[in-house]
């Protein structure tokens, strides 16, 4: 296949996110457009995401993936503006229709919670190991509404019902729980003020797959009875597969693919998000079983990015020209774009293009 004919020098033309047809009618409950974090350092500045666009409507499972450094957990924190102080962000991020670059504080804190709420990583560190369950479940819906006081106690009980744990667990410490249970735990809380945008940054990291497989159902479960949005950022593309409708892919700061979860699971269009899916041997695939599939090396640090295409480096299918610039997002299908040279400008999927 022939490089694109576009002048490499030419900036990228920013392209609309896909849409879906059963998507079209559904009230999207984030919007992020252009986002671009760089954190100010005294090694310099390090472009930890780069524009950035992706939805997340009523209803929907929208999963996240990439390796450890990719920019996922930046990207969640600025969601709710929850980046530290040496972050730069620029780009639009719209929660419920508010700015939330532009909120002021009371406005913020009624859209914490209120409106949106994030399941952190690794429960045990982010609960109060000296405080009961209970008390920390209760403590957001008593900031929000201190007229309910009198009924928080029910109220906790029923989100602990809602979770699958019994209403005597409020008077458990953290430590008397076990990880699920925690997982659990922090999944009530934010439930508490009834938000309707959920972002889950690996929660379920530590945990034996039984429990992993219990924790996705139950949120999978609470988006389709409470038709809440969830963002769950995970580096598993199997797990993202069977619990999300939507995957997007993220590599150095960027989304390089996105598309419906098998699509994207089962064949992959660019050629890292082909590198995460080949990590998770298919069952009964001896191939797999006897010569598992590895991505050699690491991303690449944000504030060295190589030129070109920022994972040239690592790719098996690399082109002379993928070093040389950036290439623009392409249509590999419907509602699948891809950031490739190997993705043809006539909408062609990689395989045909590589054919070709």
């Amino acid at each position: 296949m022939s490089g694109p004919t576009s002048d490499p020098t030419a900036p990228v033309a920013r392209q609309p996110v896909a849409s879906y047809e059963g998507e079209r009618t559904r009230r999207p409950l984030l919007e992020i457009e252009g986002l671009e974090v760089t954190y100010r350092t005294a090694g310099g500045e390090i472009p930890a995401v780069r524009g950035v666009d992706l939805t997340v409507n009523e209803g929907e499972s929208v999963g996240l993936a990439g390796e450890s450094g990719c920019g996922k957990s930046t990207l969640a924190s600025t969601i709710l503006r929850l980046q530290p102080s040496n972050a730069t962000v620029q780009g639009n991020i719209r929660v419920g229709g508010k700015d939330v670059r532009t909120l002021g504080w009371r406005g913020l804190r009624a859209l914490r919670w209120g409106e949106a709420s994030m399941v952190f990583q690794g429960a045990l560190h982010s609960l109060n190991p000296v405080q009961r369950v209970g008390d920390q479940i209760a403590e957001p819906i008593l900031i929000h509404d201190s007229a309910v006081a009198g009924t928080v106690q029910s109220r906790v009980g029923e989100l602990l019902e809602e979770v699958g744990l019994p209403t005597d667990r409020a008077r458990a410490f953290p430590h008397q729980l076990s990880g699920g249970q925690r997982q659990r735990v922090m999944i009530a809380m934010a439930l508490a003020c009834r938000p309707q945008l959920i972002v889950a940054d690996e929660p379920t990291t530590a945990l034996d797959v039984m429990v992993q497989a219990q924790v996705l159902d139950l949120l999978t479960g609470l988006v389709d009875e409470l038709s809440l949005g969830l963002l769950m950022i995970t580096h598993d593309l199997s797990v993202l597969s069977s619990t999300c409708s939507r995957i997007a892919v993220m590599y150095a700061g960027r989304v390089v693919e996105e598309g419906p979860a098998d699509e994207v699971f089962e064949h992959p269009q660019h050629p890292y998000s082909e590198a995460l899916s080949a990590a998770f041997p298919r069952i009964g695939d001896s191939a797999a079983r006897y010569a598992p599939a590895g991505l050699p090396g690491d991303p690449p640090d944000p504030q060295h990015l190589p030129s070109g295409c920022t994972f040239h480096p690592r790719c098996p299918v690399a082109l002379a020209n993928c070093s040389e610039y950036d290439p623009p997002v392409r249509l590999a299908g419907p509602h699948r774009p891809v950031a490739c040279v190997l993705v043809g400008e006539d909408g062609r999927d990689r395989s045909a293009a590589q054919g070709s």
